[in-house]
């Protein structure tokens, strides 16, 4: 068990923690959420020592281990995978280090021979004999095959150094498990397996992740930090979010029985655990939200965009055509006779195993930035178009302008402050906050900016590239609601399990070997055997 007991920590005015108290138990994971700066890696350093609290203290039960996804991917360059690993378990490498150089001693005296006997008994009891066999299995489960597994990690692309460092973390059984996004730079296939194995693992685990896809099916709970304080809630991050929004409603309902409050949380529950899997964790998950009352589910203090793409103009059938384009860039041919049509109805996600550059390549061609080398398209003449770039940083580069006349550039209709300063309020800048100057802002802030910029011209068919790069979860939340009830067409791409399963229905993928297109949703796709095979066939080595 991980114990809080009044942590608090301050930089200048600026209070990040107050008199924190809570406790970490075996069998939960719980999720660390909380707006963009309000500390959750901050009180993740806090929990594994690496940060001093300014007053209480963090325990752990005697003789428990805990370990830490690090985060410095050049730490280990000099060992090897193995290695790296094994170094997840600190007692256990020095053991073996320390038993490999008595071994090497010459002369080898008596009382070598007794250490070398007490470190070969404590090496058996932390099951030393496994060891590289149960490391073996955590790095191809990830990805990282057997022959990578004795190569130095200086030698390794940046995506499989994350997996590494991933496998030490979870190396040994730790009773406590301390992970800070732990999903980025993976792949579909090392996410499944991570999902499977933290919803089978049995000890503490706390995550932080922007990941609501991956939150909603490993988390058992829920720590909220809101103002300073840390609250825990049971369930799911979806749980917490529609629990938040039900209290919010209730709240707001005065006139409204607690009998008639009470059967609306029942159903709201029914209808959550109806939905849960079979697994051992689900079913326990089951039981603690059968428990909660009324008292247990509380509004959010979080503050949401209000993202709305609302369409002029009603878009006709004819919206796309795509017609043989192939582009090389630097040598490499990115797309090679890419066809296909859009229609009126369609959402389409577009994803593909590391080819980002080749959607991106299609999305400046389609949007006229960059010439194809071969073939055509033809947009519908009923169409009008929004695009949100995954490179923003030419947009924001002139250092006279402030948010009202960054704004106002791109909003021929209505100049006026008060027009703009409605779309910026809806982005949660307020105030003074409109005349900060648009250098300044944080990546966040300047998808924020680009989405207001987007809802202004009432464009039929959107495109967007990564648009949740950057993103908090309330940001992430209000942008998937704004599209899911967008009423055009649209294009796009995104990392973020969750929104492309909640909004495109149509996958294409842009595979080594041409277009798998499917009118499917994202989950449905990935389940479905003639696509697997699709799959497999395209990426083979």
């Amino acid at each position: 068990m991980l114990t809080v007991s009044n942590v608090s920590l301050r930089y200048g005015d600026r209070k990040l923690f107050e008199d924190v108290n809570i406790k970490f138990t075996p069998g939960n994971c719980y999720g660390l959420i909380g707006a963009n700066g309000a500390g959750k890696s901050t009180f993740l350093k806090i929990l594994a020592g690496e940060l001093e609290p300014q007053t209480g203290e963090v325990s752990i039960n005697p003789g428990q281990r805990m370990t830490v996804l690090k985060q410095n991917h050049f730490e280990y360059d000099e060992y090897t995978v193995m290695q790296t690993v094994l170094m997840g378990h600190a007692r256990l490498y020095t053991v073996m280090q320390q038993k490999d150089a008595i071994y090497m001693k010459t002369p080898f005296t008596d009382e070598d021979g007794m250490r070398a006997a007490e470190l070969e008994g404590e090496f058996a009891e932390l099951n030393g004999w496994e060891a590289e066999s149960d490391a073996a299995i955590l790095l191809n489960g990830l990805g990282i095959g057997e022959e990578l597994h004795t190569v130095q990690m200086a030698s390794l692309e940046g995506a499989e150094k994350v997996k590494v460092l991933l496998a030490q973390a979870l190396f040994g059984k730790p009773d406590i498990l301390l992970l800070d996004e732990p999903t980025n730079h993976l792949d579909l296939k090392a996410v499944a397996w991570l999902e499977e194995f933290l919803i089978n693992f049995e000890n503490t685990v706390i995550v932080v992740s922007h990941d609501r896809y991956f939150l909603n099916k490993v988390c058992t709970h829920m720590a909220d930090i809101d103002f300073g304080r840390i609250q825990l809630y049971t369930g799911n991050y979806d749980f917490w979010y529609e629990s938040s929004q039900l209290a919010q409603r209730l709240a707001g309902e005065a006139n409204k029985k607690k009998e008639e409050k009470i059967k609306d949380l029942q159903a709201f529950i029914a209808r959550f655990s109806a939905n849960a899997s079979k697994s051992k964790q689900a079913t326990s998950r089951k039981k603690l939200l059968e428990k909660i009352t009324l008292d247990d589910i509380r509004p959010s203090n979080r503050k949401y965009p209000f993202i709305n793409f609302s369409i002029e103009r009603e878009i006709g059938n004819e919206v796309l055509r795509v017609d043989g384009i192939s582009k090389t860039i630097d040598g490499e041919k990115v797309l090679d006779n890419v066809s296909f049509v859009v229609g009126r109805d369609d959402k389409i996600a577009f994803v593909g195993s590391n080819n980002s550059l080749a959607i991106t390549t299609l999305f400046r061609i389609l949007m006229g930035e960059l010439e194809a080398d071969a073939g055509s398209f033809k947009w519908g003449g009923t169409t009008s178009r929004a695009y949100f770039p995954k490179d923003n940083t030419g947009f924001f580069d002139d250092e006279e302008l402030n948010l009202i006349e960054w704004l106002r550039q791109y909003s021929p209709k209505d100049q006026t402050e008060s027009y703009l300063r409605g779309y910026l309020g809806r982005m949660l800048f307020s105030g003074d906050e409109v005349l900060k100057n648009c250098t300044v802002l944080s990546g966040g802030e300047k998808v924020r900016c680009m989405l207001a910029k987007m809802m202004m011209p009432g464009a039929n068919v959107l495109l967007l590239d990564e648009p949740t790069n950057h993103l908090d979860l309330e940001s992430i939340q209000a942008l998937n609601n704004g599209m899911i009830s967008f009423k055009g067409s649209m294009l796009f791409t995104s990392h973020d399990h969750q929104f492309v399963q909640t909004v495109a229905n149509r996958i294409i993928e842009i595979t080594p070997t041409g277009l798998i297109d499917r009118q499917l949703t994202y989950d449905e796709y990935l389940e479905n055997e003639t696509v697997r095979a699709l799959r497999a066939a395209a990426y083979v080595a």
